[in-house]
């Protein structure tokens, strides 16, 4: 900054005082001011489009994997026929979706093929001489298999099912050992109780996410059942303990665990039936 007088000569009574910025500092001002002026103005753009970006974007909703298996714990779903690739075109209770069918844990596939096995068990087993029976196997069967051909006047009836053991066999195939206890009545002998059976059912998964018998059932051998090593202790005379009025005391079981005894007694049931059960010493 400099200061100037004007020459006394042109007017001594009075001086001026003059102030003088240099051209090259005011530039420099201006231009740093616009680029601050610019940099905001930049920054409230980019946040009033990302505002608008973020609110006028749907929202997804959010889904796992299980939401796609029925289990038996929800409540029943009507079931809807549909018409298989191949094979039998019964629906299952259970549906896994086709595009997330190899996305479900192989333990829920077994489940279901168990689920699905066992419900042929009871059809393929069953004769009652109804057309509804008769419609159902043939929905379940694989296409062009017969049915089951029954002496007349023979009826069956399964008396419980049970799955023995799920084997995979493939990507969505799997082999399922079912136990089964029917019951035939003839029109000469009544109702008699059948040996345990057991029928291996191949189940596999369609490209329609449904489970299917894929081939005729197999009769594989049970094997003979043998009992377990098992040896009762007397039970000392100087162990206090109480059993249900009329049971009887056929042995006992030392404990090597917590020091008691388990008592192996007799007792009658609400049937008439008297059956061996185990009881615990306090």
């Amino acid at each position: 900054m400099e200061r100037d007088r004007n020459s006394e000569g042109d007017n001594p009574d009075r001086s001026e005082l003059y102030e003088r910025i240099p051209w090259e500092h005011l530039e420099r001002q201006a231009s740093e001011r616009q680029w601050l002026y610019v940099g905001v103005a930049g920054a409230i753009a980019l946040g009033v489009l990302a505002y608008s970006f973020v609110k006028n974007q749907p929202v997804q909703p959010t889904t796992e994997i299980g939401s796609v298996v029925t289990t038996a714990l929800e409540p029943p779903q009507p079931l809807t026929e549909s018409t298989p690739a191949s094979g039998s075109s019964v629906s299952s209770p259970i549906v896994v979706a086709e595009a997330d069918l190899y996305a479900v844990e192989p333990e829920r596939l077994a489940a279901i093929a168990s689920a699905h096995a066992e419900w042929f068990a009871v059809e393929y087993f069953s004769v009652d001489g109804s057309a509804v029976s008769s419609e159902t196997l043939r929905r379940l069967l694989p296409a062009s298999v017969p049915l089951p051909e029954a002496p007349e006047g023979t009826q069956v009836f399964v008396d419980w099912v049970g799955t023995r053991q799920v084997a995979q066999i493939g990507e969505a195939e799997y082999d399922v050992d079912i136990l089964v206890r029917s019951l035939v009545s003839t029109e000469t002998l009544g109702f008699a109780r059948q040996p345990v059976r057991l029928l291996r059912v191949r189940v596999r998964f369609e490209d329609d996410g449904q489970p299917r018998v894929a081939t005729p059932p197999v009769s594989v051998e049970l094997p003979s059942a043998s009992p377990i090593d098992f040896e009762l202790a007397e039970v000392p005379q100087d162990m206090a303990f109480t059993v249900p009025p009329g049971a009887a005391i056929v042995g006992g079981i030392p404990s090597w665990d917590d020091g008691r005894w388990r008592l192996v007694v007799m007792i009658e049931g609400i049937d008439g039936v008297r059956r061996p059960q185990m009881l615990e010493v306090p």
